[in-house]
């Protein structure tokens, strides 16, 4: 759900706030109000790359509206093509534009307690989320697991909600107890996980194996396609090429594609920018993207290879 359309963002503050980790406070460049939004939003940053190219972005809004100011939080990725970077080397002054901002991780509106599951920077959009909650005294329960003490942004205002802190030194099964916390899967009771890959699907795989309803879980990834212990293989027929590609459980649709030497269109890879969007002839696809509408997700015609998968064991694409 697009919230807010294209202007320019000025920084107004930057800090850091773990050695990886930068905050950075933004405002309307001709001073004017910003548009409010709901917890989970992110926006849509042009992001400047040390190629002299620009691509979009996403990162989640931290605080709640205020009308003044949007809080974003950006990690450093030593791997990525230099966008987190250039994002660590903004100052105070300095002018972003925003392209959009939109909301594909919502709170759900008629849920009766909400479980907010972190992991790294994924506290970012689940710290919005119980601040909402705890503003309107909702029922939440807030479990935030970080590799090391120095890197846990955010540490103190989540204390502050009355949530639970881990260290689990990048390994999920050390952090935050799982199985207890996702045992009993209570009527009115919603799930949301944020974070790296595999804390995500070890939260998905484990809620799945309690019992918990597929419409009961929502989940927000930083870091590409998320493979899920209930994933099976795909038999991929491609109608205008002719060809049929066999897809393992732990392979996206995307990798599979170019593995096989062919050329598709992709971007981010995350899900994000809906460059590799291709048009479904056949089968039922599986969306884990953030780039269609719900409209699209409902009809079932186009898909996001590079994180979705299918429902069905055969997925005929125009490709």
């Amino acid at each position: 759900m697009t919230t807010a359309s294209a202007m320019e963002l000025k920084i107004v503050r930057a800090e850091s706030l773990a050695p990886d980790i930068r905050r950075l406070l933004l405002a309307r460049a001709d001073g004017g109000d910003l548009p409010g939004f709901e917890a989970g939003a992110h926006l849509r940053l042009r992001v400047e790359l040390p190629d002299g190219s620009s691509k979009l972005r996403d990162y989640s809004l931290v605080d709640l509206p205020n009308g003044r100011t949007y809080e974003i939080a950006v990690l450093r990725e030593a791997a990525g093509d230099g966008g987190s970077a250039a994002m660590h080397a903004l100052r105070e002054g300095d002018r972003l534009e925003l392209d959009a901002s939109a909301n594909d991780f919502a709170l759900a509106p008629h849920a009766e307690e909400s479980l907010l599951v972190a992991g790294g920077i994924g506290i970012t959009p689940i710290l919005c989320m119980a601040r909402s909650l705890a503003a309107r005294g909702a029922a939440m329960e807030l479990h935030y697991a970080a590799r090391e003490r120095e890197r846990m942004a955010y540490s103190d205002e989540v204390a502050a909600l009355g949530g639970a802190l881990y260290l689990d030194g990048g390994d999920p099964a050390r952090g935050i107890p799982l199985g207890p916390l996702l045992a009993e899967p209570r009527p009115g009771r919603h799930l949301y996980v944020c974070g790296p890959r595999g804390l995500i699907g070890a939260v998905l795989d484990r809620a799945a194996a309690s019992g918990w309803p597929p419409d009961r879980l929502h989940f927000e990834s930083f870091g590409g396609a998320v493979a899920l212990g209930r994933d099976r293989p795909i038999r991929l027929e491609l109608r205008a090429s002719g060809r049929t590609l066999e897809v393992p459980a732990d392979q996206s649709i995307l990798d599979a594609l170019i593995d096989a030497g062919l050329d598709p269109l992709f971007d981010c890879k995350r899900g994000e920018c809906g460059m590799c969007m291709t048009t479904v002839l056949g089968g039922t696809p599986d969306h884990r993207d953030h780039a269609l509408t719900p409209r699209e997700r409902e009809q079932g015609k186009v898909i996001c290879t590079c994180v979705s998968r299918a429902s069905t064991p055969v997925l005929v694409l125009d490709l």
